[in-house]
Order: structure tokens, then sequence, then C-alpha cells
């Protein structure tokens, strides 16, 4: 039997600080795919297909930023109103070709995500036209449509064009509400504007007002965290994600560490680190708890029921997703796919059919497909149950769950956990560093076969 430190954590009396090192992945998981030689034929073959998901979801991207954030390091095109028409106009040609094959026809989709990029940056009428386009899927009633983007330019115009086509979830990304730390970050509107535009959005009657913070950004102190939070309290938005900072290759951020320095505001060069980041994990969780805020997730709370987060919940959960546009990704018929980044290459792949099949298909061939992980049903009960804070043992084998008592019993012992008969239920501390735990449980199967 096998136990390391990455899989158990270490023993310490303040297990929220100490139990491991840092977080430095977002997502945890393991390999088990290889790739696969995804020719035309087969690909337009896949599209002939009915689907055998019983839950589904659709995953639409726009890859376009006016500025580039300074813990940001997948940006990819600027914001062109040129571009993005183009762009939309062809995706749209797509997602209505799309809607008519037997797999998008064969099972209801569950949930729609519009991500990029700033999805918000296309114009009204572009707005419309997607939504437009969404509605020729099969979507069930009340089908979640979510709009992913920033306040600073999504005036009135958007808004309402947003709610007259079928969105009614819509994400964006704050990150903190303190103006010297969001100038420093690269964001745009300060506190008063935020607040004032959220108060004025979460005013409507049924959609559902989400916004994204990120804790342990250069110059955000404890101080500011908590004012960031109880801004989140007064804002009225319906729910909320609590990110921490990791340390991502190629962003400002990692690029100013590199050189030895912080990336801070015009006031502070004050960065938390991994103990003080754990401290704002746990402010934000028991301050939103304690004025009845439900914890959805790990880094996810709601205001009231009128927040679902029903994609970032069976994203988790290994569904079928199909993608579309530039550097989208998902999974069909159990296959993982990605598409190519490049936008030029994109147009160009998109621009001529080459012969009838590839006439008929939606979309061209992805970029990168991975046969099907022979472990994804285990995974994603895994990643479920851990980033939900409760791993339910029925779902799980008896032989398997045995196989695991060791390790269990280790985040027992290391204050990440608490185990009893039926579930193994993590701790504040646990839900702090529950990627970390992930990544170590899929260690600990891999090093004990």
């Amino acid at each position: 039997m096998i136990l390391t430190p990455t899989m158990t954590g270490i023993a310490s009396p303040e297990p929220l600080q100490n139990a491991f090192k840092v977080k430095s992945v977002p997502h945890a998981g393991r390999s088990g795919s290889r790739p696969v030689n995804l020719t035309p034929a087969l690909w337009h073959q896949w599209w002939q297909q009915p689907s055998k998901s019983n839950q589904r979801a659709l995953y639409i991207h726009i890859p376009f930023c006016r500025k580039r954030c300074s813990f940001c390091n997948f940006f990819e095109n600027g914001t062109n109103p040129e571009r993005i028409s183009r762009y939309v106009s062809r995706l749209c040609e797509q997602l209505r070709i799309a809607a008519d094959t037997p797999l998008a026809q064969s099972q209801p989709f569950d949930t729609v995500y519009v991500g990029g990029g700033t999805p918000t940056d296309m114009q009204a009428d572009e707005i419309a036209m997607l939504g437009a386009a969404i509605s020729k899927f099969p979507l069930i009633k009340n089908a979640e449509v979510s709009l992913e983007g920033r306040l600073n330019g999504f005036d009135d115009d958007k808004w309402h064009s947003a709610l007259d086509n079928g969105f009614n979830r819509f994400s964006f990304g704050v990150q903190s509400f303190d103006t010297h730390v969001r100038q420093a970050a690269g964001r745009f509107d300060d506190k008063d504007t935020l607040l004032s535009r959220l108060n004025e959005l979460s005013q409507h009657p049924s959609a559902s007002i989400v916004i994204d913070l990120i804790f342990g950004l250069p110059g955000q102190t404890l101080d500011i965290w908590q004012q960031d939070l109880q801004a989140v309290i007064d804002s009225g938005v319906h729910g909320v994600d609590l990110y921490q900072l990791i340390g991502l290759g190629g962003t400002r951020i990692d690029r100013a560490s590199e050189k030895g320095k912080i990336l801070g505001t015009d006031e502070s060069e004050f960065q938390a680190d991994s103990q003080m980041r754990a401290q704002m994990y746990a402010y934000g969780a028991n301050l939103l708890e304690s004025n009845q805020w439900q914890r959805l997730s790990s880094c996810h709370w709601r205001r009231d029921n009128r927040e679902r987060s029903i994609y970032n919940s069976l994203a988790k959960s290994g569904i079928e997703i199909l993608p579309f546009g530039a550097g989208a990704g998902g999974s069909i018929h159990g296959h993982g796919v990605m598409n190519a980044r490049s936008l030029t290459n994109w147009h160009l792949a998109h621009s001529q059919p080459t012969d009838v099949i590839d006439e008929a298909t939606p979309t061209k061939v992805p970029g990168m497909a991975l046969s099907p992980n022979p472990s994804a049903e285990l995974d994603a009960i895994f990643k479920r149950g851990l980033d939900g804070g409760t791993l339910q043992f029925s779902q799980l084998e008896a032989s398997l769950l045995q196989q695991l008592q060791p390790l269990f019993h280790a985040w027992q012992t290391n204050g990440l956990a608490q185990l009893n008969n039926d579930a193994l239920t993590l701790t504040l501390a646990g839900r702090f560093w529950n990627v970390n735990m992930q990544t170590g449980l899929f260690e600990f199967l891999a090093e004990n076969k």
C-alpha cells in the first residue's frame, strides 16, 4: 500500500492552511484516453448517430476580448466589430445545420453555455441571432441558457436582446469590487458602477445573475476581500463563484513573479500566499452561509433557487457536450473533442466544403479527438462528490470502497474529511483543498492497482 503526502495531505493543527503546499491546477483528472484518427467520413457519421446520453449540453465559444486581464493565460483574439460579426454569422450557420442532425435531435439539451472570451462583446443583433440559432435545438422545458461576459459594455439593448431570445442566466466576471485591485487586474469599471448595474439587472423577475470573484489578486488584502464579499451580498445577485488565483504560466502576474516582482496596485504590492488565501476562502464560505446562501459546490453559492448552475454541475458529471466555435471543447459519443483555436484557420476550414460529405457536416473535423475514457463514469462520481463536499459510498463498488479506506482514513486523520458508514464528507479544509484531494485520489488508484 502506497500513501504519500500528495495523496493524503499532511497532519497539521491548521489543515485549512497547511494540509497541502499549494493548489497548482484548476481541475483534477487522469489519463485513460488516446488520440483518435478522426476522418471527415467518421466525423460525419458521428453526427448521423443518435445520442445515448441522458443529459446533454451545448457549449458555444466566442473567442474575443477587448483586453487581456492580468490573471488570464488564454487570451485569443482582440475584439473587433467586423471580426465578431463575421464569426457569429458563420457560427450561426453551423448551429442551424447541426440542429437538424440526428445527433442533435435525438435527445433534448438540459443547458446551453455561451462562453469565451467575452461573449457580451457581441452586438445586440448578434446576440439575437445566436439566441435564434440555439432555439433550433431541442431544449428541455426551462432549460438553462447562460451568457458569459463582463458588465462593461453590456447595455440595455444587449440585455433586452438576450432576454427576448432565450437567455435566462448571466455570468459576469467581476473578480473584485475594489477599484484599485480591478485596475491592476485589467478590469474596466469602478465599484460603484458595478454595484449599480448588478442591482439593476438583479431586479429582473426571472433571470439569474451570477458573478465570479477571485481571491489572491495582487493588492487584495484580507480587508479588501471582506469588503468584496459584503458587496456580493449587497449587490442583489443570485449566485457567486469564489475562485482561488492559481499561478498559471503565461499570465502578466506570472511573468512579474518570474522577475521577482508582484504585479500590484498603485497603493500596494501585497499578494496573499496560500495560507492567506485559505483564510480568505474560509471567510467567504462562512459569511455567505451565515447569510443563508446555499453551497452548491466547493466554490459556488446561491442566494435562492433562481440560480441553478446546471451547466457547471453537469459538466463535472461527464455528460455529452456538443462544442461549437474556434477553441470550443466537449464530448460526442463518449469521445473528447477540441476545436482548433486559430480563428484564421477556423474561417479557412469553413469557407469552402471539399466534398458532399463535408458539405453535409455541420462543423469541420475538430483539432483533437480522444478515445472514450474507460474510467470516465467513475471519475465523474469522484469529481462530483468531492466538489460537492460529499462522496456517497452507495455509488461505489464494495471492492473499490474497501481499497480506498486507507486514503479516506488518512484524510480524516489530517482534518480534511469526516468518515462514516455511508459517506465521506469534506470539512471546510477539505473543500478548500478538494482539487488536491481529487488529484491525490487518482494518484492513489494509479499506484495501488
